[in-house]
């Protein structure tokens, strides 16, 4: 205890509150639009979940600075929808050996649960019976029949600019002093999971409902990143069709990060 106490930078306050806002309503995932949120039976367009997951990083980046975004291994799942103007109360638990931010809104509904562990890890999967990359060659909507476990996606490489970190650090309106001087935000970093989806497939109506990362080191701006992601499984469950896909990043041939993320590629009528 007293070494994992030393690991921090400040006690952070025990709860806040911060007003949800949509920034992707032209994205090409349409459940960010009310028309098509409306159509599966949502009250409107959707608030990313890798946005949720920008807030829910608050606290600890607040409690731990640097060393979380080099370091930490957390879990991050997302239980129901959020959507723009919804006032979200989030609730820092330190724990023994972990600690957990929760995210209420204003009607007390559970929307998100992150957990963070600083001596735990997402259980790396095997590999060795993995497939050399098929590009999806016209980047055709994703199915159930082209989602093809262990064949991976072709990589891709991307540099991190001061100029998008700081539009994602803009959009939670995080005021971190560590994100002013460089460091890449994990909104952005989570983001990045997301656009391996996109770039493999065409990806229409789809929902971001988990992620378990593990940070090797923390990444900034003027980085250049190559992502290399596999799909692990699939499965249906309640007439949703889900997609898990394991995502590293590397700079400099380094990996940096492992993220094991969960989506609902299509969803039940």
């Amino acid at each position: 205890m007293a070494a994992r106490t030393s690991l921090r930078v400040k006690s952070f306050m025990q709860q806040y509150s911060v007003k949800a806002e949509n920034f992707s309503q032209d994205s090409e995932n349409r459940i960010h639009s009310d028309d098509i949120a409306q159509k599966y039976g949502f009250s409107g367009a959707l608030v990313p979940g890798v946005a949720i997951y920008g807030h829910l990083t608050y606290p600890l980046v607040e409690e731990f600075g640097q060393l979380w975004l080099d370091q930490a291994c957390n879990q991050v799942r997302l239980f129901k929808p959020t959507y723009h103007g919804d006032i979200l109360t989030f609730t820092y638990i330190d724990g023994p050996e972990k600690q957990t931010v929760n995210c209420d809104n204003q009607n007390g509904v559970r929307i998100a649960t992150l957990t963070s562990e600083f001596n735990s890890a997402p259980e790396t999967p095997d590999l060795t019976s993995l497939a050399p990359p098929h590009k999806n060659p016209d980047r055709t909507e994703i199915q159930w029949h082209n989602v093809v476990p262990y064949q991976a996606f072709t990589p891709w490489t991307c540099e991190l600019t001061p100029a998008d970190n700081e539009r994602y650090v803009t959009e939670v309106k995080d005021p971190h002093s560590l994100y002013k001087t460089g460091a890449i935000h994990p909104h952005l970093l989570l983001s990045l999971a997301n656009t391996a989806l996109m770039n493999e497939y065409k990806m229409p109506t789809w929902l971001h409902v988990g992620s378990e990362t593990r940070h090797h080191a923390g990444l900034y701006e003027g980085d250049t990143v190559t992502v290399k992601s596999v799909p692990l499984k699939k499965w249906q469950n309640k007439g949703h069709h889900f997609i898990q896909i394991w995502v590293t990043y590397w700079r400099d041939n380094v990996m940096t990060t492992e993220i094991r993320h969960t989506a609902i590629f299509k969803l039940a009528a």
